[in-house]
């Protein structure tokens, strides 16, 4: 029997950080194949203009439901396709687990908008020295920070801070190939060696196209 066609599309780029997320999660819910792919590009110097009667933000990714219904931002995705399919949530009951949870997402999702921003700073014209010291100056304590989390993701069932950190982390190494975070900081190298081994991460790489 042949698979269901899609039910969802999501407004999607290979080289977001936060679609990387959603798919993940929707690896991880083995909901992979009930979403069409939608290619949109946007950045600050560029609008997808097509995509503002979904989201007025211009913001990927972006969810749209078999009614018609639309979807953002990344966290919200997440939550909704959590609910959908059998397998292990990834969103613990409301409580101190999921308190706990949502603080290591908001850790490594932070880390994400911060890298994005970087990015975007050092491709201006004229990036400024200022704003990229203190990147460089955050860099250096956010690596330290996760360092000292590994005990504590290694003794929690895996959820979406989980996935939040992985995808951080696999973006610094997207994005910053040179930079050698993993020297001096062995638990986090070990950890997210083991993130990235998981099928549903080695299924929604990164890719520069």
């Amino acid at each position: 029997m042949a698979p269901p066609p899609p039910s969802l599309q999501l407004h999607w780029s290979s080289r977001s950080p936060f679609v990387r997320k959603v798919m993940v999660c929707a690896h991880e819910r083995g909901l992979a194949d009930r979403i069409e792919r939608i290619p949109t590009v946007v950045a600050l110097t560029r609008t997808e203009r097509s995509l503002l009667p979904r989201n007025p933000l211009g913001r990927i990714p972006t969810l749209v439901l078999p009614d018609g219904g639309v979807l953002f931002d990344s966290i919200v995705i997440c939550e909704y396709l959590d609910g959908l399919g059998d397998a292990p949530p990834l969103f613990p009951a409301p409580g101190p687990k999921r308190i706990d949870a949502m603080q290591r997402h908001a850790l490594g999702t932070g880390f994400m908008e911060m890298l994005l921003l970087w990015r975007g700073e050092v491709l201006r014209e004229q990036p400024s020295a200022v704003v990229i010291e203190n990147f460089e100056i955050k860099r250096a304590a956010v690596i330290p920070a996760l360092e000292a989390l590994v005990p504590q993701l290694d003794a929690t069932p895996y959820d979406i801070g989980h996935v939040a950190i992985g995808c951080s982390l696999s973006y610094l190494d997207f994005r910053w190939p040179e930079y050698d975070w993993r020297g001096g900081h062995p638990r986090l190298a070990a950890w997210h060696a083991a993130f990235s081994a998981r099928p549903a991460v080695q299924a929604t790489a990164h890719i520069d196209a």
